[in-house]
């Protein structure tokens, strides 16, 4: 339902508790009655997290069999053979956009903010102008980001002297941060003990961002992409460039998506790291495991998954394999690729654009849930949700126009 209709915790909490025919679907009461509980909104988050992706990748394999037999034609006794696309695309985290200079400012406020009620927590002293430490931090960082993205007279001067200063002072707040935290006293109370994990990250990861910052604009290096991370909150967030002029870099993961004839998507993955190429092979042992080896009558994909020994293996278990070769292309694939079924399903491949763009009205655009299981999981759930309302669609579809609407109940 979140994933369906797009929206958040707080507007599922109020359809919980007061739209009927979704307390039907629970098997509740259509009206919340004086004598039960009602649904608080962390009930439901903290329910939701139980769920993992392998199991949703289970239950929609299973949604999307049983589904296909809404789509089949009603004199044919068994579903169409599948004629199946694949493409990725970016679906990206909750981040801002990052500089060296506000995550380094992130693990500065975060340092701070988890420190001071733990030192009063322990009636340590110290920190009593911590608001000042905070002003200070923030001015600095402001100022430098405005000194290296402005002009005027001698810009380079003026940064180096606003850069040394920043560093300066981020040091002698870094090591106030490290004494305070031997300092702290050992506790059993697992609360803290989780607090006490988080300003350990955090002071780790002000230590590495001030080493990039001095790196960078004190002596000149270049960082490599290997050394960068582009989000403290969201660490696994990667950096990533199709190509595209509009937005030229998105912050997330790439999202391989498989969609039928019928635009029901029958196979998704959260890649990390991994090239579009690399997932060919894996795609199809997925599919023809899921939905059986005589089913898939063809495979397309764009030029972006292109690979010689990979399209031969594949067209040893299906049929056709429609994969454009990148480049200049021989008399041989030239001829091979203006073939009539060939150009076809090409032409059809561009309908899996449209189902991306659904998922992305299905909330697929941006994970608002925390972590990297949390984003998987919200994947498997937008999926789910764009299968069930393409399936719930060719259903009302095929109902005849004089049957009144049934309305669902436990």
């Amino acid at each position: 339902m979140r994933l369906a209709l797009d929206c958040d915790y707080d507007r599922l909490e109020h359809l919980a508790n007061y739209d009927g025919l979704l307390r039907q679907i629970l098997g509740l009461s259509p009206v919340l009655l004086d004598q039960e509980k009602p649904f608080h909104y962390k009930t439901l988050s903290e329910n939701i997290c139980h769920v993992d992706d392998e199991l949703l990748c289970q239950i929609n394999a299973l949604v999307v069999q049983a589904g296909r037999a809404a789509f089949k034609k009603k004199e044919s006794g068994s579903a169409e053979p599948i004629r199946a696309k694949a493409d990725s695309y970016v679906l990206e985290t909750n981040v801002n956009f990052p500089t060296d200079l506000n995550l380094l400012w992130d693990a500065q406020r975060k340092c701070a903010d988890l420190l001071v009620p733990m030192v009063q927590a322990a009636q340590l002293g110290g920190w009593r102008k911590c608001r000042d430490w905070r002003r200070k931090l923030k001015g600095q960082m402001i100022g430098l980001t405005r000194v290296a993205s402005g002009g005027g007279p001698n810009k380079e001067q003026r940064k180096q002297a606003a850069a040394r200063e920043y560093v300066q002072d981020s040091y002698r707040f870094e090591q106030k941060v490290f004494s305070t935290i031997q300092a702290l006293p050992v506790v059993q109370n697992p609360l803290a003990w989780a607090r006490r994990e988080q300003l350990e990250y955090f002071h780790t990861m002000m230590i590495k961002q001030l080493d990039l910052v001095e790196r960078r604009l004190l002596h000149g290096q270049t960082i490599p992409h290997e050394e960068k991370i582009f989000s403290l909150f969201e660490p696994h967030t990667e950096w990533i460039k199709k190509g595209k002029l509009f937005p030229p870099v998105e912050l997330g993961h790439k999202v391989l998506l498989t969609s039928d004839q019928h635009e029901l998507i029958l196979d998704y993955k959260v890649m990390e790291q991994l090239n579009d190429a690399d997932e060919v092979i894996a795609l199809a042992d997925r599919l023809l495991g899921n939905y059986g080896s005589s089913t898939v009558a063809s495979l397309s994909f764009d030029k972006g998954f292109s690979r010689a020994q990979d399209r031969q293996l594949l067209e040893l278990y299906i049929p056709e394999v429609i994969m454009p070769k990148r480049g200049k292309r021989n008399s041989q694939e030239q001829e091979r690729e203006q073939q009539r079924s060939f150009a076809a399903l090409r032409r059809k491949h561009n309908a899996i654009e449209s189902d991306i763009n659904a998922l992305e009205h299905h909330g697929l655009d941006r994970c608002p849930d925390k972590g990297l299981h949390g984003f998987k999981r919200y994947v498997g759930f937008g999926v789910l949700a764009y299968n069930l309302h393409k399936i719930g669609q060719r259903l009302l579809e095929r109902r005849p126009r004089s049957e009144p609407e049934k309305v669902l109940c436990a």
